[in-house]
C-alpha cells in the first residue's frame, strides 16, 4: 500500500482550495483503489467499491452500447458490465481470467467495472490531489476529477458518477477525441 510519505511535499492545489471551501480539511486522508486499463493507470473512491471479482461471462443484452458487456447474477442482483477500455475509446477487452471486475455503488446503483488489473490502495492527503488540466474539449476531461503523482507515474481519478451519468448522452467516440 503506499502512503503519502512515498510521494513528494506537492504544493497547494485546486482541490486543496476547493476542500476548504466546503468547509472539509485540506490535509483530510483520502483512499483510492487503482487499477490498470491497458498502459494506463486509474483509480476511484475506494468507498463506491463493493467487491472486486474475477472474470466470469457475462448475459448480452441486445440493441445495448459495445462498452455494455451484459449483466451478471450477483447474489441475486444483476449487475451491468462496463468494460472500461471500450468506454475510454481503447477498444474492446478480450476478456480472460486475468481480467477482474470492480463492483461499485455509483448514484444508488451497483454496477461492474472491467479492468486488467486492480493495482493498489492509495492513501493521501487531499491536498496532494491535483486538478486536470484544461483541454480544448470539456466532454474529454469532466469525468476526470483529478491526478495524484505515485512515484514517477500519474494515476487518474475518475469520477464514477459523471461517466455514467453520461452513459446515456455520450458515445465511446466523444469520450476518445
Amino acid at each position: 500500500m503506499r502512503t503519502s510519505e512515498d510521494l513528494p511535499n506537492p504544493a497547494p492545489t485546486a482541490a486543496s482550495a476547493i476542500a476548504a471551501a466546503a468547509g472539509e480539511p485540506p490535509n483530510r486522508t483520502v483512499q483510492f483503489i487503482s487499477f490498470r486499463v491497458g498502459d494506463q493507470q486509474f483509480a476511484t473512491d475506494i468507498m463506491a467499491v463493493r467487491e472486486i471479482k474475477g472474470w466470469t461471462d457475462t448475459t448480452t443484452l441486445p440493441n445495448q452500447p459495445e462498452y455494455l458487456l451484459g449483466v451478471l447474477n450477483l447474489r441475486g442482483t444483476i449487475v451491468p458490465i462496463y468494460d472500461l477500455r471500450c468506454r475510454f475509446g481503447l477498444g474492446l477487452t478480450t476478456a480472460t481470467r486475468t481480467h477482474v471486475v470492480i463492483i461499485v455503488s455509483v448514484m444508488e446503483r451497483t454496477i461492474g467495472l472491467l479492468v486488467d488489473a486492480v493495482s493498489d490502495i492509495i492513501t493521501i492527503k487531499s491536498s496532494e490531489i491535483r486538478p486536470v488540466p484544461e483541454m480544448d474539449r470539456a466532454t474529454t476531461t469532466n469525468y476526470l476529477s483529478g491526478l495524484i503523482s505515485v512515484g514517477d507515474s500519474m494515476v487518474v481519478l475518475l469520477s464514477l458518477e459523471t461517466l455514467f451519468a453520461q452513459s446515456s448522452q455520450l458515445d465511446t467516440s466523444t469520450l476518445a477525441a
